[in-house]
């Protein structure tokens, strides 16, 4: 790629990302989307932005760890049961019809910004619960099947984990945002990373303004998420789930 095109990507990688972080997913949004614009084929752009989705994990967890709102055992379930639903995800994606995929993927995106604006006290604030005995189980299933989507569908669905620990373990906004951003962008996406690497194409000369874009992005959208409070991610969150799913649809 030319000078150009890099700056292009620069950008475009730090507003996607910005956004993402503030609002707890859905980079693919812009990113994703753009790499197939500029010319890359959907197995390749899908490898490619998977990598470099994981510097975003890397800017937003150099912000999130100061505030230290990660609880151990919660975070090693979303490990647990949401790594292997990505490795299964990301197995057989390049497999599916994309533009089925795709359209599934919209219509539950939509979905959950509906469910959300619909609900206006949803992830103001911190009520934790389902967090002991088998009160897990349904916890940890729903963190699987987000797994399956994230190694098989990038475009925003880390926006399905923030919603299901906002729905199901009582988080609100601002700590689930930290839970996605952390895991699902260093662990998850790193996971997803390696499957397609390894069955896929990564185009790495694409990489040095993606992954600047994706650091920057994510350090700064971080910032904004935790000074500005779950008002503000709620109203991003539902505007970003919003555009997510009609991109898919449209």
């Amino acid at each position: 790629m030319n000078l150009l095109d890099q700056f292009f990507l620069l950008i475009a990688s730090f507003l996607a990302n910005w956004f993402s972080a503030l609002s707890g997913g859905g980079a693919g949004l812009i990113q994703f989307p753009m790499l197939i614009f500029l010319g890359l084929p959907f197995g390749v752009a899908l490898a490619t932005h998977k990598v470099a989705s994981v510097a975003l994990g890397v800017g937003a967890t150099l912000r999130h760890m100061r505030e230290s709102h990660l609880e151990r055992r919660l975070a090693a379930a979303i490990l647990l049961a949401g790594v292997p639903g990505v490795v299964l995800g990301s197995s057989f994606i390049l497999q599916v019809p994309a533009r089925l995929a795709q359209t599934v993927l919209g219509v539950l995106t939509i979905g959950l910004g509906l469910y959300s604006i619909f609900k206006p006290a949803l992830g103001q604030h911190f009520t934790p619960k389902n967090q002991s005995g088998s009160a897990w189980l349904p916890g940890l299933a729903g963190i699987f099947c987000v797994g399956v989507l994230n190694g098989s569908i990038t475009s925003g669905t880390g926006l399905f984990l923030t919603l299901w620990l906002i729905h199901y373990f009582g988080l609100d906004y601002k700590r689930a945002v930290a839970y996605t951003l952390i895991l699902v962008g260093l662990i998850w996406n790193g996971t997803g990373a390696v499957v397609l690497g390894v069955l896929g194409t990564v185009a790495w000369t694409w990489m040095p303004a993606l992954l600047l874009g994706s650091l920057l992005g994510g350090y700064v959208g971080s910032h904004w998420a935790i000074t500005r409070g779950n008002k503000l991610i709620k109203r991003s969150f539902e505007v970003l789930t919003l555009l997510v799913g009609a991109k898919l649809l449209f």
